[in-house]
């Protein structure tokens, strides 16, 4: 089985493509990579290409991948912006980390609107929520649910020691 030999399992797993740091601007509608397979200065874009493009795919679903290899004898990354413009970034004789840390910087969103989207992301309203700051205080409020003993007694079918007190007489 030759798709189990080599790095590619490693890069398959969906661990591995969560693990991703890049989460590119909201601007961004194309990301393009353009590298020779043969050439000694593109080996950093190329170990890029192999170790981080998977994960930049995966956390930016709503952006136009792609990497086209041998027509341009310099390596860089260009990038299509919602408005028309594009910006080129000269990955020339740069190694893997490096090419990151400068997409980090220059093509992705910064800490704190990372931050703002995950807090925003886990204070999605959930009906099934109920408590302090929800919707419904109590899950007697929900439809289809029990309503609080303080307001409608329970039924004695419904609680455990009547049932023990008519099992035993």
């Amino acid at each position: 089985m030759p798709f189990k030999v080599g790095i590619n399992p490693v890069i398959r797993t969906l661990k591995y493509l969560k693990a991703g740091r890049v989460y590119l601007n909201d601007k961004i509608k194309v990301f393009s990579v353009y590298l020779n397979t043969s050439d000694e200065r593109h080996k950093g874009l190329r170990d890029f290409v192999t170790w981080h493009f998977p994960q930049i795919q995966y956390k930016n679903p709503d952006v136009h991948c792609i990497y086209i290899k041998n027509i341009m004898p310099t390596p860089f990354i260009r990038v299509f912006l919602d408005n028309g413009d594009d910006v080129i970034v000269d990955v020339d004789s740069k190694e893997r980390k490096e090419i990151l840390n400068h997409v980090i910087k220059v093509l992705g969103k910064p800490t704190f609107v990372l931050k703002d989207e995950l807090l925003a992301k886990e204070k999605k309203e959930n009906p099934a929520n109920f408590g302090y700051m929800c919707t419904k205080h109590c899950i007697c409020q929900i439809l289809g649910q029990v309503p609080c003993p303080a307001i409608v007694p329970v039924p004695k079918h419904v609680r455990g020691k009547w049932i023990k007190e008519s099992i035993m007489s």
